[in-house]
C-alpha cells in the first residue's frame, strides 16, 4: 500500500540578526594582524580574542547571529580599554572604537551580569557623573587627610592609593575675565570627577587662558559629557549627557576647552552620537566643531611666553583618547618646550595605556594594575621628577603606580606646568 508522506509543518524562519551597527564597518578589517603589537592587553595576554582583531572576529560574529552573547565573549570585549591604539596602528582605517561603544551596548541589552558585576558598573555611572554626590562621599577621607591620617590608608587600599590630595572644592566662578582686553570668548568643560579630585587642573586652566586674552565662560548648568555611561554600554544615558550639555553652553562662544582627554574625545563626538536627532543633530554638530583640548587651544594662539623658569626633568605620558582618540600628540610636548629651564625628555612607550582607561582600573583592577606597573617602569627609566599627562584618570592610575614603587615623581597637568610658570612672574612683582 502507497503510503502518502504527511504534510510537513511549516517552518519559522530563523530570526534576523539583531543589528547594532553597519555591517560594512567590519569589512574594513582585513585580518592583517598590524594592530596586534599596538595592543596592550595583546602585549600581556598574547590571546586572539584579546586583541582588536579578535574583537572584531567576535563583534562581526555577534552582529551577523552567528554567536550568542555568552559569558566569554563578554569577558574578551570588556577586557579591552577602548585606548584605540589599534586605530592608529591600522592601515585599513577601521573605526574600532565606534564598534566596540555599540558592542557595549548591544552586550548590555543582552546579556545578564553578575550581581556584583551589575552593582560595581552601576555605582561607577551614579556616582562619577555627580560631583556633589562624589563630594559628599568622600568627605570622611578628606578630613583623614586634613589630619594626615590618610596616607596609611592609601598603602593598604589599591583604590585609595588613586586618590590625589583632597584639597579645596571651590566651584570655578561662572565667568572670569581676560588680563587685559578679551580677544576671544571660550568656555571650559569642568567635567565631572575633575571638578572634584583634580580642582586645581580648572584652576590652573582658566589662569593660562585668562593670561592669554581668553574671557571663560563656565556653565554652571553642564554635565558629565557622558564618556563613562558609554564606555558602560548605557548609551541613552550618554545621549541624555550630550544635550544637556550642548543646552547649557552658549552658542556665540569661540570654542569649548577641556582638559581631560577623555572627556575631550567624548565631546568631539557628540555630532556623530546625535547625528539621527532631529533636534540636536544639527547644533551637535556645532558643538563638536567647537572642542578643543587646552593644549591644542594654546598652541594655536599668539600665546603670552612664560616669563618664570622651571627647572625640572619632565617626562610626558600620551593619554590615549588625546594620542589615538584625537591625533593630538605634539601640542603638549610644544607648551612643555616653551617653560624656560624645563628639560623635556620623551618616555618609552608614551601612547601605550596606563591602565586607567575611564573606570577600567575600578572593573579589570589586575590587567589595570599590570599596565600600571609597565607604565611606572618606562616613568622611572627617564630620570624624570616630573611626569606630566593631561587626562585626570591618567594621573590617578599613573599616581598610584608611583606610590607603590615608593617614587617620589610628581604627575602633573601639562597646563599645571605652564601656569606655575606664569605665576612666578606675578610673585616677582
Amino acid at each position: 500500500m502507497l503510503h502518502t508522506a504527511p504534510a510537513s509543518t511549516p517552518q519559522s524562519a530563523p530570526a534576523p540578526p539583531v543589528r547594532f551597527i553597519a555591517y560594512d564597518k567590519f569589512l574594513d578589517c582585513v585580518h592583517c594582524g598590524l594592530c596586534l603589537s599596538a595592543c596592550p592587553t595583546y602585549i600581556e595576554l598574547g590571546t586572539e580574542m584579546d586583541s582588536p582583531r579578535g574583537r572584531v572576529y567576535l563583534m562581526k560574529a555577534l552582529e551577523d547571529g552567528s554567536l550568542p552573547v555568552t559569558s566569554d565573549v563578554a569577558r574578551h570585549l570588556d577586557l579591552c580599554l577602548g585606548c584605540r591604539a589599534c586605530e592608529t596602528a591600522c592601515p585599513s582605517g577601521v573605526h574600532y572604537g565606534d564598534l566596540i561603544e555599540a558592542a557595549r551596548c548591544f552586550v548590555e541589552e543582552h546579556h545578564r551580569r553578575s550581581p556584583l558585576d551589575r552593582w560595581r558598573r552601576r555605582l561607577i555611572t551614579t556616582v562619577f557623573p555627580r560631583p556633589q554626590l562624589l563630594r559628599t562621599l568622600l568627605l570622611p577621607l578628606r578630613l583623614l587627610d586634613l589630619m594626615g591620617m590618610l596616607a596609611p590608608l592609601r598603602r593598604m587600599s589599591s583604590t585609595l592609593a588613586m586618590l590625589p590630595p583632597l584639597g579645596a572644592w571651590e566651584p570655578l566662578a561662572e565667568t572670569v575675565q581676560a588680563c587685559g582686553p578679551a580677544q576671544r570668548r571660550v568656555g571650559l568643560l569642568a567635567g565631572c570627577v575633575a571638578q572634584v579630585l583634580f580642582a586645581e587642573v580648572n584652576r590652573a586652566t582658566v589662569r593660562v587662558l585668562a593670561r592669554n586674552g581668553c574671557a571663560v565662560t563656565v556653565p554652571a548648568r553642564q554635565g558629565c559629557c557622558g564618556a563613562l555611561h558609554l564606555h558602560n554600554g548605557a548609551r541613552p544615558a550618554a545621549l541624555a549627557c550630550a544635550r544637556r550639555n550642548i543646552d547649557a553652553f552658549p552658542a556665540e562662544l569661540s570654542a569649548i576647552i577641556t582638559n581631560a582627554a577623555g572627556c575631550g574625545a567624548m565631546l568631539k563626538e557628540y555630532g556623530a552620537l546625535l547625528a539621527d536627532d532631529p533636534v540636536y543633530a544639527e547644533r551637535a554638530r556645532a558643538f563638536s566643531a567647537k572642542v578643543r583640548d587646552v593644549t591644542e587651544y594654546l598652541v594655536a594662539l599668539p600665546m603670552v611666553p612664560p616669563p618664570g623658569e622651571l627647572h625640572q626633568r619632565v617626562t610626558y605620558h600620551d593619554a590615549c583618547h588625546l594620542a589615538h582618540g584625537q591625533g593630538i600628540r605634539e601640542a603638549p610636548r610644544q607648551l612643555l618646550r616653551q617653560i624656560p629651564g624645563l628639560v623635556l625628555v620623551e618616555l618609552p612607550d608614551s601612547d601605550t595605556c596606563c591602565g586607567s582607561a575611564g573606570s577600567y582600573n575600578l572593573t579589570e583592577a589586575a590587567m589595570a594594575r599590570r599596565l600600571g606597573e609597565r607604565k611606572v617602569a618606562n616613568i622611572q627609566s627617564t630620570g624624570a621628577t616630573v611626569v606630566a599627562a593631561a587626562n585626570p584618570g591618567c594621573s590617578l592610575q599613573i599616581q598610584a603606580g608611583l606610590r607603590r614603587a615608593g617614587a617620589g615623581t610628581l604627575v602633573l597637568h601639562p597646563v599645571e606646568l605652564l601656569d606655575r610658570a606664569y605665576s612666578q612672574d606675578s610673585q616677582r612683582q
